[in-house]
């Protein structure tokens, strides 16, 4: 058996190309894969807090004992101590015992470690260093890269090199994860042009940073279609086993902002937990990534189009990463949901994922007394036309570009500056039928059909998704109906149609400018979230367009989306039954939760996360229990068991999941007032009328 000295011998040389981005001069790394899978273990229970009581190890593949020392030198590294698996017992009880159920390693026959080996019996057993030296078992190292933050950087030797399709990959490990930042997966486009995936060979690519997010705002660039890797598992140079099932998230943000590298949807906590890869995204946004304009060539989808081209770069590449290119699950909240929705019903996404989970998709419902509302444009899809006729004439004219025939004006805007473009008054940030990308008005839901991806789904709001959409009075009002009108932006006679509907009826709390809004937030929520979704859910399961479906509302959250800066005390007391908010469940998605307020805020994320996890690995959202076990997730065992299944949707049970500590089973909210708002539960199979 070669001695792993070879491990060291992976970047002597890197390419210096000063002109590219994201690759730079860079010092020989101190670690690869090239002769041993990498797996980093470490056991995760979500609590920040607590990171500091808890460490990891990598595991690497089996060598003889006399190499085993040199095999974790290799990466900087020493043989983990029986002194430290004994004062950390229970965490590598448990992350070995999971090494076996998986069928990655066989616990019960042994790690290398110093002075001996370890071994799984139900307990933690020890063998003298004479025993079995010339049999070769896998490696246990110690992993000295302790900061588990998500903005924890590179740190002296804890840099990885990895290759994929000709490319060289200069990533880092801390506490939980091996971290790929700010990977180019596109070449950078022309503006306006739709994106192709990243061409170049022979590179060496530093990943240790994020790149820059697209432009919004005062900030970021049009050289931005760059994606982040967080993932427990490198495989062996060109291998392909054990890879794990992949989570691709596609960020929030109305079209016009968001980025990437959101520390709340960072994606170490969920690998470390869940032994997932997650892999996060940039892509074009507002005008730069919107714009349609009819008669010519640009036809607008340009962000879709970057989403699409991302997710062909993690099939391409992601097993190198760890990542089973044929278990890939889309996932977005937000914007990211609507696009998780076109995505659904794209041509040239269809195939190339194998579940979807859409997070508050701002599906949209009518505004009272209007024809439409801000969320309508997520679901329901503009003509490049339409689309042209509410931002594109004002788009020229405050660029001051709208003076000539439509190709002098174009010209005129491909010259402005991206920062000024995407912060005009108005913005184009509408998904089209541009005819490729996206081809239909609405996702096809009546039936079962070739246009839409036949695949398992999870759809869900947080309870208060409308808080974030509604005006919270800024002077005291005088009465119920003046508060309606005031926070729903409508006449008197429909805030008096909704009074007169007893539907949404008003609890008085002594608070009358309160307790109107939280009728009116509860309107909205419902006309622009959860109405559509279940619409959507049911349709597509009672019919078969998607292979199956499930339903929840998030009952617990912290921060979020809120503009009218209410949301203190909801935050300050999670009992508080307002205001669960727009984008406040990151945290137990990602398991990113940075606050504590009560016990069951921490189980909650604990379990929710798990849910969302298990739907990654098998489309269906019930965590195996002997899974759980085998990982110590104790809390999540119990509410499991006390609460059982979350059944899926189906045409004879509406059922959703009320997810808390514990979760709770539900039927769908609102099914009344959905039906008096236009969007009941058979609304797709009206036609979408």
């Amino acid at each position: 058996m070669a001695v792993f000295s070879s491990f060291v011998a992976i970047a002597a040389s890197l390419v210096t190309l000063a002109q590219s981005r994201s690759v730079e001069l860079h010092a020989p790394v101190s670690a690869s894969n090239a002769e041993s899978s990498l797996t980093l273990i470490y056991q995760n229970n979500l609590n920040a807090s607590d990171d500091k009581n808890h460490i990891g190890a990598i595991i690497l593949d089996p060598v003889s004992q006399a190499n085993a020392a040199a095999a974790c030198n290799s990466l900087n590294e020493k043989l983990l101590s029986k002194a430290t698996l004994e004062q950390h017992k229970t965490d590598f009880l448990h992350a070995l015992s999971y090494q076996d159920y998986s069928e990655y390693f066989d616990s019960s026959d042994g790690f290398y470690i110093d002075g001996g080996k370890v071994s799984i019996q139900n307990r933690l057993q020890f063998t003298s260093s004479q025993a079995n030296s010339r049999k070769q078992l896998p490696v246990l190292c110690t992993q000295s890269a302790n900061n588990g933050s998500s903005n924890a950087g590179p740190v002296d030797g804890s840099q990885v090199t990895i290759t994929s399709k000709s490319n060289t990959f200069i990533g880092y490990r801390n506490q939980k994860s091996f971290r790929f930042l700010g990977i180019p997966y596109a070449d950078v486009p022309a503006r306006w042009k739709y994106s192709s995936i990243y061409s170049k060979k022979g590179q060496t690519v530093q990943a240790t940073a994020y790149g820059s997010q697209c432009a919004q705002g005062g900030s970021g660039s049009e050289d931005c279609l760059f994606l982040n890797i967080q993932t427990p598992y490198l495989p062996k140079s060109g291998s392909k086993r054990n890879l794990r099932p992949v989570l691709l998230w596609i960020h929030g943000g109305g079209f016009t902002g968001g980025t990437g590298a959101d520390a709340l949807s960072d994606g170490g906590n969920l690998a470390s937990k869940e032994d997932i890869v997650v892999v996060s995204i940039n892509y074009r946004l507002s005008t730069l990534g919107f714009l349609a304009i009819p008669g010519t060539d640009i036809t607008g989808n340009y962000g879709i189009a970057d989403q699409i081209i991302a997710l062909d770069w993690v099939r391409a590449n992601i097993a190198s990463f760890g990542g089973d290119p044929k278990q890939i699950t889309i996932s977005g909240g937000s914007a990211g949901a609507g696009s998780v929705r076109a995505l659904l019903g794209s041509p040239q996404a269809i195939g190339k994922f194998q579940g979807a989970i859409a997070v508050s998709n701002l599906g949209g419902g009518v505004t009272l007394g209007l024809n439409g509302d801000y969320g309508t444009t997520y679901s329901s899809y503009y003509t490049v036309n339409q689309s042209y006729t509410v931002a594109g004439p004002q788009i020229f004219t405050a660029a001051g570009c709208s003076s000539g025939d439509i190709e002098s004006q174009i010209s005129c805007l491909k010259q402005l500056d991206p920062l000024k473009l995407v912060s005009l008054p108005t913005v184009a940030r509408y998904v089209v039928q541009d005819g490729k990308y996206v081809n239909t008005p609405k996702l096809i839901l009546a039936t079962r059909n070739a246009s839409t991806a036949h695949v398992p789904v999870i759809f869900g709001v947080t309870r208060n998704d409308g808080a974030s959409f509604s005006n919270y009075p800024k002077t005291p009002i005088a009465n119920h109906s003046q508060g309606l009108q005031v926070a729903l932006s409508i006449n008197s006679t429909w805030a008096q149609k909704i009074i007169d509907s007893k539907l949404f009826p008003y609890y008085d709390t002594g608070n009358l400018t309160l307790d109107s809004f939280n009728v009116s937030q509860r309107v909205t929520t419902d006309k622009m979230f959860r109405c559509i979704d279940q619409a959507t859910v049911y349709a597509g399961a009672t019919t078969g367009a998607f292979e199956k479906a499930y339903f929840y509302q998030l009952e617990r959250t912290i921060g979020g989306y809120d503009p009218n800066n209410i949301g203190g005390p909801a935050d300050s007391n999670p009992n508080n039954p307002y205001f669960r908010f727009h984008g406040g469940d990151l945290p137990w998605m990602f398991g990113t939760l940075s606050r504590i307020r009560n016990p069951e805020d921490l189980y909650s994320v604990q379990l929710t996360s798990s849910y969302f996890a298990s739907f990654v690995k098998t489309f269906d959202p019930n965590p195996d229990l002997e899974y759980l076990q085998i990982r110590g997730y104790d809390r999540v065992v119990d509410a499991v068991k006390k609460t059982g299944t979350w059944g899926e949707v189906k045409k004879n049970d509406k059922q959703l999941r009320l997810l808390d500590y514990p979760s709770k089973k539900g039927s769908f909210v609102d099914v009344d007032q959905c039906k008096w708002l236009g969007y009941g539960v058979d609304y797709y199979l009206r036609g979408g009328k």
